[in-house]
């Protein structure tokens, strides 16, 4: 391996650590590599493969479903939402908690966008979680980390974005998420009960609401609760692909926040065009330039060497995952969730193929990983939304997180080793 093979990575990390953003320092550190190899190569190779990434069909899902997503907040959905899980769970312990939770699972059949979520609950739930008695950093806390469920959750981009990394089917990936999302909800809530029982943080209500309370507030959200059935039913039927069933979504929830909810006003277009194109644009230029970097690695062949690396120490396929779990949880510390399966996917896809390790199951182990690295200190992108929106401190927010980083590394590592609770959709619906 020669200097030139090495210096864009260097120059990546001294990027990343002078805290130029992410997409701009894949860029650069792979621009150095094809100005100044000795190679001479032409860097009209790396823009083409920047926009030729970009027009991908399968990519253009994420715009839609990201706009979907934006329409779904502007459209009275998510109150609609928060109603019903607060008739749900409001009356355990630790209430409003156990509502932030619930929240983010079913959102995750909506926006699809871990910090989309953060932000909206961090600026909806946290205070009146503390208005209610709960810690502010305690609800800032729970706020990340029930945050990491929603990529999970169908149409989470992270799995659009792995199923074109690694070439497999995307809505087998979306089969895939929905098990793993339930079963991270419900660690997640049960470890808040515990939590909330030993600091004394009191349930919304002594009792459950009742049924007739429950019903009504079930037929004012079911109009959102039928988006993520409608996405399998469409899927599994075959009335339209993974992206056109995020233009689906768009037309649905104009739909039903124009003549409905009637929540939504031709007003708020202008706001919504706004948040939706900003949004899209962060993941599209962070593709971009991963896909630049991805280029520099190709030409060196690096895949190849880390899938021999791999390889040569390891002859077990559950030592392979473990390996997997510990370097993705480091890694992604450092990168942007997306741009991180981006460039990691084609390393490790094909050293999982050489142990038999089915995609599907593995693009979910990835996915959960750097799910779980946006909530850790000190470079979790869900960290950093939710502190900014909520003014917790970072020192404040690590001491809390810690109780929730482990029950996500335990979440990780059952849904790893028992491949079953991930594949039971796919192979059912498949």
């Amino acid at each position: 391996m020669t200097f030139w093979s090495v210096f864009p990575i260097v120059i990546l990390f001294v990027l990343m650590f002078m805290k130029v953003p992410v997409a701009y320092s894949m860029i650069l550190s792979a621009t150095s590599y094809f100005l100044f190899s000795p190679q001479h190569l032409e860097i009209m190779m790396m823009l083409q493969k920047m926009v030729s990434a970009n027009s991908s069909f399968t990519y253009l899902a994420i715009p839609f479903f990201t706009l979907s997503g934006v329409i779904f907040n502007y459209a009275g959905i998510t109150e609609r939402l928060l109603d019903l899980a607060d008739c749900l769970v409001g009356h355990l312990t630790g209430g409003m908690a156990q509502v932030n939770v619930l929240l983010s699972t079913m959102m995750g059949g909506l926006s699809g966008s871990a910090n989309a979520d953060a932000a909206l609950e961090a600026k909806m739930l946290v205070p009146e979680m503390e208005r209610r008695g709960f810690d502010r950093s305690f609800s800032c806390v729970v706020t990340a980390a029930s945050s990491c469920i929603t990529p999970i959750v169908p149409p989470g981009i992270i799995l659009i974005l792995y199923a074109s990394a690694s070439n497999v089917s995307v809505a087998k990936m979306f089969y895939a998420g929905y098990l793993p999302g339930f079963v991270i909800c419900v660690l997640m809530m049960l470890l808040t009960w515990f939590i909330s029982k030993k600091r004394g943080y009191k349930a919304t209500r002594e009792h459950f609401i009742g049924m007739k309370a429950f019903a009504k507030a079930l037929v004012k959200s079911v109009w959102a609760l039928v988006i993520p059935l409608g996405i399998i039913m469409g899927l599994r039927l075959g009335w339209f692909t993974p992206t056109e069933a995020g233009a689906v979504c768009v037309v649905y929830s104009l739909f039903v926040g124009l003549f409905i909810y009637r929540d939504l006003k031709v007003s708020d277009f202008k706001k919504i065009m706004l948040e939706a194109v900003t949004a899209t644009a962060g993941v599209m230029f962070i593709l971009a330039g991963a896909q630049a970097f991805g280029q520099y690695l190709t030409w060196e062949r690096l895949p190849n060497m880390v899938t021999e690396l791999i390889m040569g120490g390891i002859n077990n396929k559950y030592v392979f995952l473990l390996v997997v779990n510990i370097l993705l949880l480091v890694v992604g510390c450092f990168f942007d969730g997306g741009a991180a399966m981006i460039l990691l996917a084609p390393l490790l896809v094909p050293a999982a193929q050489s142990f038999g390790v089915d995609l599907i199951h593995f693009g979910i182990v990835l996915s959960i990983n750097l799910t779980i690295a946006g909530i850790t200190p000190p470079f979790g992108s869900q960290m950093f939304v939710t502190t900014a929106v909520t003014g917790v401190t970072i020192e404040q927010y690590a001491k809390e997180s810690v109780p929730y980083l482990l029950m996500m590394v335990g979440a990780l590592l059952l849904l790893t080793f028992v491949p079953q609770i991930v594949m039971l959709l796919p192979n059912l619906l498949a």
